[in-house]
Protein backbone atom coordinates (compact mmCIF):
# COMPACT_ATOMS: atom_id res chain seq x y z
CA UNK A 1 0.00 0.00 0.00
CA UNK A 2 1.02 3.33 -0.75
CA UNK A 3 0.52 6.39 1.63
CA UNK A 4 1.13 9.45 2.01
CA UNK A 5 1.04 10.72 6.35
CA UNK A 6 1.46 14.13 7.81
CA UNK A 7 0.41 16.16 10.83
CA UNK A 8 0.98 20.05 11.41
CA UNK A 9 -1.31 20.02 14.72
CA UNK A 10 2.10 20.87 17.00
CA UNK A 11 4.93 22.95 16.65
CA UNK A 12 6.73 20.04 14.79
CA UNK A 13 5.72 19.15 11.20
CA UNK A 14 5.75 15.75 10.41
CA UNK A 15 5.55 13.88 7.02
CA UNK A 16 5.92 10.15 6.24
CA UNK A 17 5.39 8.25 2.83
CA UNK A 18 4.65 4.27 3.08
CA UNK A 19 5.77 2.54 -0.03
CA UNK A 20 5.06 -1.26 0.30
CA UNK A 21 7.58 -2.08 3.19
CA UNK A 22 9.79 0.91 3.09
CA UNK A 23 8.48 4.27 5.26
CA UNK A 24 10.62 7.52 4.74
CA UNK A 25 10.19 10.36 7.14
CA UNK A 26 10.69 13.90 7.61
CA UNK A 27 10.48 16.25 10.56
CA UNK A 28 10.74 19.94 10.71
CA UNK A 29 9.69 23.39 12.31
CA UNK A 30 5.55 23.44 12.75
CA UNK A 31 3.72 26.13 13.37
CA UNK A 32 3.33 29.13 11.07
CA UNK A 33 6.08 27.82 8.87
CA UNK A 34 4.08 24.79 8.16
CA UNK A 35 1.66 26.95 5.55
CA UNK A 36 4.65 27.39 3.35
CA UNK A 37 6.55 24.56 4.31
CA UNK A 38 4.33 21.36 3.91
CA UNK A 39 3.76 20.78 0.40
CA UNK A 40 7.49 21.08 -0.60
CA UNK A 41 8.50 18.58 1.52
CA UNK A 42 5.69 16.06 0.85
CA UNK A 43 7.18 16.86 -2.99
CA UNK A 44 10.71 15.99 -1.90
CA UNK A 45 10.11 12.72 0.49
CA UNK A 46 7.69 11.38 -2.69
CA UNK A 47 10.04 12.01 -4.73
CA UNK A 48 12.73 10.54 -2.62
CA UNK A 49 10.47 7.51 -2.01
CA UNK A 50 9.92 7.15 -6.02
CA UNK A 51 6.25 7.69 -5.58
CA UNK A 52 4.03 10.08 -7.64
CA UNK A 53 0.41 11.44 -6.53
CA UNK A 54 -0.98 9.04 -9.20
CA UNK A 55 0.02 5.85 -7.30
CA UNK A 56 -0.78 6.74 -3.68
CA UNK A 57 -4.00 4.62 -2.40
CA UNK A 58 -4.53 6.98 0.35
CA UNK A 59 -3.76 10.39 2.44
CA UNK A 60 -3.60 10.20 6.18
CA UNK A 61 -3.39 13.44 8.04
CA UNK A 62 -4.02 14.46 11.84
CA UNK A 63 -7.03 15.71 12.38
CA UNK A 64 -6.72 17.10 15.85
CA UNK A 65 -7.03 18.13 18.06
CA UNK A 66 -4.10 20.64 18.53
CA UNK A 67 -3.32 24.19 16.69
CA UNK A 68 -6.27 25.45 14.81
CA UNK A 69 -4.09 27.12 11.89
CA UNK A 70 -1.92 23.65 11.92
CA UNK A 71 -5.43 21.58 11.48
CA UNK A 72 -7.00 23.96 9.05
CA UNK A 73 -3.71 23.80 7.04
CA UNK A 74 -3.12 19.92 7.33
CA UNK A 75 -6.80 19.28 6.49
CA UNK A 76 -6.73 22.13 3.50
CA UNK A 77 -3.67 20.15 2.17
CA UNK A 78 -4.77 16.92 2.57
CA UNK A 79 -8.21 17.91 0.94
CA UNK A 80 -6.46 19.44 -2.35
CA UNK A 81 -3.73 17.03 -2.36
CA UNK A 82 -6.17 13.96 -2.90
CA UNK A 83 -8.70 15.62 -5.36
CA UNK A 84 -5.91 16.04 -8.03
CA UNK A 85 -4.30 12.41 -7.13
CA UNK A 86 -4.70 8.83 -8.94
CA UNK A 87 -4.56 10.92 -12.10
CA UNK A 88 -6.92 13.23 -11.47
CA UNK A 89 -9.89 10.37 -10.66
CA UNK A 90 -8.88 11.44 -6.09
CA UNK A 91 -7.94 9.27 -3.41
CA UNK A 92 -9.68 8.58 0.03
CA UNK A 93 -8.52 10.73 2.64
CA UNK A 94 -8.19 9.40 6.16
CA UNK A 95 -8.55 11.66 9.08
CA UNK A 96 -6.60 10.45 12.64
CA UNK A 97 -7.21 11.95 16.06
CA UNK A 98 -3.97 13.19 17.03
CA UNK A 99 -4.79 11.97 20.98
CA UNK A 100 -4.59 8.67 19.21
CA UNK A 101 -1.62 9.03 17.36
CA UNK A 102 0.74 10.24 20.20
CA UNK A 103 -0.74 6.75 22.46
CA UNK A 104 0.35 5.15 19.53
CA UNK A 105 3.94 6.88 19.64
CA UNK A 106 4.13 5.97 22.87
CA UNK A 107 3.22 2.69 22.41
CA UNK A 108 5.76 2.13 19.86
CA UNK A 109 8.97 4.12 21.69
CA UNK A 110 8.01 3.24 25.13
CA UNK A 111 5.68 -0.39 24.82
CA UNK A 112 3.08 1.84 26.99
CA UNK A 113 -0.22 -0.58 26.51
CA UNK A 114 -2.42 2.31 28.91
CA UNK A 115 -2.08 5.97 27.91
CA UNK A 116 -3.45 9.29 28.77
CA UNK A 117 -2.64 11.07 25.48
CA UNK A 118 -2.42 14.86 26.35
CA UNK A 119 -1.44 18.05 23.98
CA UNK A 120 -0.82 21.32 25.38
CA UNK A 121 -3.65 23.44 24.07
CA UNK A 122 -2.37 26.45 25.03
CA UNK A 123 -4.37 28.68 27.30
CA UNK A 124 -3.24 26.94 29.97
CA UNK A 125 -5.28 23.90 29.18
CA UNK A 126 -4.51 20.66 27.99
CA UNK A 127 -6.47 18.03 25.36
CA UNK A 128 -6.40 14.85 26.74
CA UNK A 129 -7.95 11.21 26.11
CA UNK A 130 -7.71 7.79 28.22
CA UNK A 131 -6.45 5.17 25.23
CA UNK A 132 -6.16 1.55 25.69
CA UNK A 133 -4.41 -0.66 23.33
CA UNK A 134 -6.85 -4.24 23.04
CA UNK A 135 -6.06 -7.06 20.34
CA UNK A 136 -3.79 -4.93 18.14
CA UNK A 137 -6.02 -2.28 17.99
CA UNK A 138 -6.71 1.36 20.08
CA UNK A 139 -9.85 1.96 22.51
CA UNK A 140 -9.91 5.59 23.08
CA UNK A 141 -12.67 7.93 24.87
CA UNK A 142 -15.42 9.00 22.15
CA UNK A 143 -14.97 12.50 23.77
CA UNK A 144 -11.44 13.97 24.15
CA UNK A 145 -11.22 15.97 27.19
CA UNK A 146 -10.26 20.24 27.47
CA UNK A 147 -9.32 21.70 30.72
CA UNK A 148 -6.71 22.79 33.20
CA UNK A 149 -3.81 20.51 33.92
CA UNK A 150 -4.47 19.61 37.55
CA UNK A 151 -8.06 18.27 35.84
CA UNK A 152 -6.19 15.16 33.94
CA UNK A 153 -6.94 12.01 35.94
CA UNK A 154 -4.37 9.10 35.01
CA UNK A 155 -5.91 5.63 36.78
CA UNK A 156 -3.38 3.63 38.46
CA UNK A 157 -1.18 1.70 35.87
CA UNK A 158 -1.73 4.30 33.22
CA UNK A 159 1.01 6.66 31.49
CA UNK A 160 0.81 9.98 30.65
CA UNK A 161 2.00 10.79 27.43
CA UNK A 162 2.47 14.16 24.98
CA UNK A 163 3.89 17.35 24.95
CA UNK A 164 2.24 18.62 27.70
CA UNK A 165 5.09 18.23 30.56
CA UNK A 166 7.19 20.62 29.53
CA UNK A 167 5.02 23.41 29.88
CA UNK A 168 2.89 22.22 32.98
CA UNK A 169 5.48 20.33 34.94
CA UNK A 170 3.80 18.66 38.63
CA UNK A 171 0.12 20.00 37.70
CA UNK A 172 -0.32 17.65 35.06
CA UNK A 173 -0.84 14.44 36.79
CA UNK A 174 2.63 14.31 38.86
CA UNK A 175 1.87 11.15 40.19
CA UNK A 176 1.60 8.98 36.76
CA UNK A 177 4.72 8.06 35.24
CA UNK A 178 5.28 10.13 32.33
CA UNK A 179 7.16 10.10 28.64
CA UNK A 180 7.30 12.11 25.55
CA UNK A 181 5.23 11.89 22.68
CA UNK A 182 4.50 13.29 19.33
CA UNK A 183 1.15 12.94 17.05
CA UNK A 184 3.87 11.82 13.87
CA UNK A 185 2.87 10.54 10.69
CA UNK A 186 4.96 7.64 11.39
CA UNK A 187 2.37 6.99 14.11
CA UNK A 188 -0.41 7.94 11.80
CA UNK A 189 0.95 5.22 9.26
CA UNK A 190 0.70 2.53 11.64
CA UNK A 191 -3.11 3.06 12.82
CA UNK A 192 -3.89 3.82 9.10
CA UNK A 193 -3.98 -0.01 7.97
CA UNK A 194 -6.60 -0.82 10.99
CA UNK A 195 -8.63 2.64 10.38
CA UNK A 196 -9.10 1.96 6.65
CA UNK A 197 -10.24 -1.57 6.93
CA UNK A 198 -12.65 -0.32 9.32
CA UNK A 199 -13.86 2.04 6.71
CA UNK A 200 -12.95 5.09 8.17
CA UNK A 201 -11.60 6.89 4.80
CA UNK A 202 -13.75 9.56 3.21
CA UNK A 203 -13.76 11.44 0.26
CA UNK A 204 -11.98 14.53 0.40
CA UNK A 205 -14.78 17.11 0.43
CA UNK A 206 -15.79 15.28 3.94
CA UNK A 207 -12.04 15.43 5.00
CA UNK A 208 -12.59 17.64 8.33
CA UNK A 209 -10.51 18.85 11.39
CA UNK A 210 -11.66 18.11 14.85
CA UNK A 211 -11.82 20.86 17.11
CA UNK A 212 -12.62 20.52 21.01
CA UNK A 213 -11.73 24.21 21.39
CA UNK A 214 -14.48 27.25 19.52
CA UNK A 215 -12.29 29.77 21.19
CA UNK A 216 -8.85 30.71 19.97
CA UNK A 217 -7.61 33.67 21.93
CA UNK A 218 -8.22 35.35 25.07
CA UNK A 219 -9.69 38.79 26.18
CA UNK A 220 -6.49 40.93 27.73
CA UNK A 221 -8.50 40.32 30.94
CA UNK A 222 -9.02 36.82 30.87
CA UNK A 223 -4.75 36.41 29.94
CA UNK A 224 -4.22 38.62 33.01
CA UNK A 225 -6.49 36.46 35.41
CA UNK A 226 -4.94 33.50 34.28
CA UNK A 227 -1.43 34.91 35.21
CA UNK A 228 -2.45 35.80 38.28
CA UNK A 229 -3.80 32.67 39.36
CA UNK A 230 -0.47 30.37 37.82
CA UNK A 231 1.87 29.51 40.28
Amino acid sequence: MNLLAFDTSTDTLSIAVCRGDTVLQHQGPGGAQASSTLIPAVRGLMAQAGLSFDTLDAIVFGRGPGSFTGLRTACAVAQGLAFGAGGGKGVPVLPVDTLLAVAEEARHQHGCTQVVAVLDARMDEVYHARCAWHSGTWQADADFGLGKPESVQAPEGWTVAGNAHAPYGERLAPAAPRVAALPTASALLRLAPALLAAGQAVHASEALPRYIRDKVAQTTAERAAAKATTP
